[in-house]
């Protein structure tokens, strides 16, 4: 019977335990969230311009400033690059955005930062381990995001699908924006290879000219938890939740 009471009161202490860190990560930081852009050799100086432009609009946009500022805990952000299989590149590393001059601070970096390579292929599956690794040096916080764009799909080392066997992604949710124009594959590609874990979806830019509003949408939903499965882009095209 002590023994019992005992463990009984060891899991209610451990129980506790587990609720109050929820707590107190819900309080420091509801969101990390981990951008990652490609600069493979398909996208070329115009359209990686446009890619990094319409990201920094997305960030300045009055919506997404709100949604970052005024929720109910902090949001952490990172972005890297990522091409071939070992060229992935911190661009703004782990920032917690607390206040209007620490997004702006950020966005100033997106926007100085200059491209880290452009003449390597598309492996997909490199760049999530990368991902994956600098997740685990994120703050600590209620969810954990990578946001993946593209405009094509794996040409070099192992695909997404085996980066999730190999690699911590079990309370990751990984999205995608799939820009046309390079491969008339990479919706098909990103919805059955890329998207992964709860509520995880796929945005669509009908190309970089586009990217802005793609992702300014694509923040939106990621930053405010939004799982549903009807949005409709301007484009006509409905992003699917797998």
């Amino acid at each position: 019977m002590v023994r019992s009471a005992a463990l009984r009161l060891a899991a209610a202490a451990a129980l506790g335990l587990t609720l109050w860190t929820g707590a107190a990560a819900a309080e420091g930081c509801r969101l990390a969230l981990l951008l990652a852009l490609d600069v493979s050799s398909s996208v070329d100086e115009e359209e990686y311009r446009l890619q990094k432009e319409g990201l920094a609009a997305a960030l300045a946009d009055p919506d997404i400033a709100r949604s970052i500022l005024e929720g109910e805990g902090r949001v952490a952000l990172g972005v890297y690059e990522w091409s071939g299989r070992r060229q992935s590149t911190v661009v703004l590393d782990w920032t917690v955005i607390g206040d209007q001059p620490a997004l702006d601070q950020a966005i100033g970096q997106i926007l100085a930062a200059p491209r880290s390579h452009n003449r390597f292929p598309t492996a997909m599956g490199y760049a999530l381990g990368y991902g994956s690794a600098m997740l685990d040096r994120a703050p600590v916080c209620l969810r954990r995001v990578i946001d993946v764009s593209g405009d094509g799909i794996t040409n070099d080392g192992f695909r997404p699908q085996q980066a999730y066997l190999h690699f911590p992604f079990g309370d990751v949710t990984v999205n995608g924006l799939a820009v046309l124009g390079s491969d008339p594959r990479v919706v098909e590609y990103f919805r059955g290879e890329v998207a992964h874990g709860p509520g995880a979806f796929v945005e669509v830019a009908q190309g970089y000219a586009d990217f802005r509003r793609a992702m300014t949408l694509k923040l939106f939903r990621e930053l405010n938890d939004m799982i549903i499965g009807g949005l409709e882009s301007q484009s006509g095209d409905r992003p699917e939740l797998r």
